[in-house]
Protein backbone atom coordinates (compact mmCIF):
# COMPACT_ATOMS: atom_id res chain seq x y z
CA UNK A 1 0.00 0.00 0.00
CA UNK A 2 1.19 3.54 -0.68
CA UNK A 3 1.20 6.34 1.89
CA UNK A 4 2.66 9.80 1.92
CA UNK A 5 4.96 10.05 4.93
CA UNK A 6 6.40 13.49 5.68
CA UNK A 7 5.80 14.50 2.06
CA UNK A 8 7.35 11.40 0.45
CA UNK A 9 5.38 8.56 -1.11
CA UNK A 10 6.33 5.27 0.55
CA UNK A 11 5.21 1.71 -0.02
CA UNK A 12 4.46 -0.14 3.19
CA UNK A 13 2.95 -3.55 3.99
CA UNK A 14 -0.85 -3.76 4.07
CA UNK A 15 -2.58 -3.84 7.43
CA UNK A 16 -0.15 -1.81 9.51
CA UNK A 17 -1.38 0.26 12.41
CA UNK A 18 0.15 3.61 13.30
CA UNK A 19 2.19 1.86 16.03
CA UNK A 20 3.32 -0.71 13.46
CA UNK A 21 4.32 2.05 11.05
CA UNK A 22 6.51 3.70 13.69
CA UNK A 23 8.26 0.35 14.20
CA UNK A 24 8.45 -0.40 10.45
CA UNK A 25 10.00 3.02 9.78
CA UNK A 26 12.45 2.50 12.69
CA UNK A 27 11.43 5.81 14.25
CA UNK A 28 13.83 6.67 17.04
CA UNK A 29 12.17 7.55 20.35
CA UNK A 30 8.61 6.82 19.12
CA UNK A 31 7.27 7.92 22.51
CA UNK A 32 8.47 11.45 21.65
CA UNK A 33 6.71 11.61 18.26
CA UNK A 34 3.22 12.86 17.54
CA UNK A 35 1.48 11.51 14.45
CA UNK A 36 -0.84 13.41 12.15
CA UNK A 37 -3.03 11.31 9.85
CA UNK A 38 -4.86 13.09 7.04
CA UNK A 39 -4.60 16.41 8.83
CA UNK A 40 -5.64 15.24 12.31
CA UNK A 41 -3.37 14.63 15.29
CA UNK A 42 -3.96 11.14 16.63
CA UNK A 43 -4.17 10.51 20.37
CA UNK A 44 -1.24 8.29 21.38
CA UNK A 45 -3.58 5.68 22.89
CA UNK A 46 -5.07 5.15 19.39
CA UNK A 47 -1.72 4.30 17.71
CA UNK A 48 -2.09 0.51 18.28
CA UNK A 49 -5.67 0.36 16.99
CA UNK A 50 -5.60 2.83 14.06
CA UNK A 51 -5.15 0.90 10.82
CA UNK A 52 -3.62 2.75 7.92
CA UNK A 53 -5.31 2.89 4.51
CA UNK A 54 -4.12 3.37 0.94
CA UNK A 55 -3.40 7.03 0.24
CA UNK A 56 -3.22 8.17 3.88
CA UNK A 57 -1.06 11.21 4.48
CA UNK A 58 1.07 10.79 7.58
CA UNK A 59 3.28 13.35 9.28
CA UNK A 60 5.65 12.47 12.10
CA UNK A 61 5.93 15.55 14.31
CA UNK A 62 8.99 15.92 16.50
CA UNK A 63 8.85 18.51 19.23
CA UNK A 64 12.15 20.02 20.25
CA UNK A 65 12.84 21.83 23.44
CA UNK A 66 15.36 24.53 23.74
CA UNK A 67 16.80 26.97 26.14
CA UNK A 68 16.97 30.70 26.19
CA UNK A 69 20.04 32.82 25.86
Amino acid sequence: MNLTINGTTSEIPDGLTVAGLLEYQKVKMPDMVSVERNGEILPRQEFPSTRLAEGDQIEFLYFMGGGSR
